[in-house]
């Protein structure tokens, strides 16, 4: 019969190994948190090297009735008519605008420690596809400048009086939320006709397609699968984004993966 002092002597190589195993194998986490906050920094300047106050409102607006009339081609120019139904609810709406403010950020940075610290083989490459998702939104930004739902008034803050009127809600400005546009430097320094495709609603889907294989518990799966329902709605009763918005998104995650794959790929065959 072995003794108990030999099968603790036999465990302990084990420990060593799972220690191992831990983060420590690619970057420190200092290196990690330098690597994201400086591609985040340098994303930040690039989407808003010109402000809104520099993009002609008139092709943000005009880029805005083609996604707005290709939702009515396809019967599904909802935006309008939801916020209708819960505009009158002011609880509900801060809310809203509280969710649309905190966890864009706020979870997808836990997702990223959780990654890091419990599932370090799987963090590389998710980290990867959320940087080039980040990256390759640059490009929708800077190709097709897009009027949010929220902007559309008759004559916006721009100073731009806008052939049609369309009786959305800016939320975060009449309601209230964690910040508001309004402010002339917020318009100066800021790209606000950065709607497409929408990174609020990519980072969530995000989230969830990491999150989701390495959880176990029942509820944390139904909340992480929630997650992106509740953004995408979000985002539509605030009138930050047609789900157009959110479609692309979509798509940019898509590639996000995609890139990511390849650079893996990459990597492992060079020598």
């Amino acid at each position: 019969m072995k003794s108990k002092s030999t099968t603790r002597q036999r465990l302990k190589p084990n420990k060593i190994a799972v220690r191992k195993s831990q983060p420590g194998n690619g970057f420190a986490w200092w290196g990690e948190l330098s690597l994201v906050l400086v591609f985040y920094v340098i994303y930040t300047i690039v989407r808003n090297q010109f402000g809104s106050a520099t993009i002609s409102p008139d092709s943000a607006y005009r880029n805005a009735e083609k996604i707005m009339d290709l939702e009515r081609f396809l019967g599904t120019f909802w935006e309008l008519q939801i916020q209708e139904w819960f505009i009158g609810n002011e609880s509900f709406i801060t809310f809203w605008n509280h969710f649309y403010g905190s966890c864009h950020f706020g979870v997808t940075i836990f997702t990223l420690i959780w990654l890091y610290m419990r599932f370090p083989r799987r963090y590389s490459h998710e980290r990867t596809t959320f940087l080039c998702t980040t990256g390759f939104a640059l490009i929708g930004y800077s190709t097709f400048p897009l009027m949010p739902p929220r902007l559309l008034s008759n004559c916006n803050e721009y100073g731009a009086c806008l052939p049609k009127k369309y009786p959305f809600v800016d939320t975060l400005s009449d309601v209230g939320g964690l910040w508001s546009f309004d402010s002339g430097t917020m318009q100066e320094v800021t790209n606000q006709f950065a709607a497409m495709p929408s990174l609020h609603f990519a980072w969530a889907v995000w989230c969830g397609t990491a999150l989701w294989p390495v959880l176990k518990k029942p509820w944390a799966k139904t909340l992480i699968f929630s997650y992106p329902i509740a953004t995408l709605f979000a985002i539509i009763v605030t009138a930050n984004h047609y789900w157009l918005d959110a479609l692309g998104g979509t798509l940019l995650l898509c590639i996000g993966y995609t890139a990511s794959n390849c650079l893996t790929h990459i990597t492992k065959s060079s020598p």
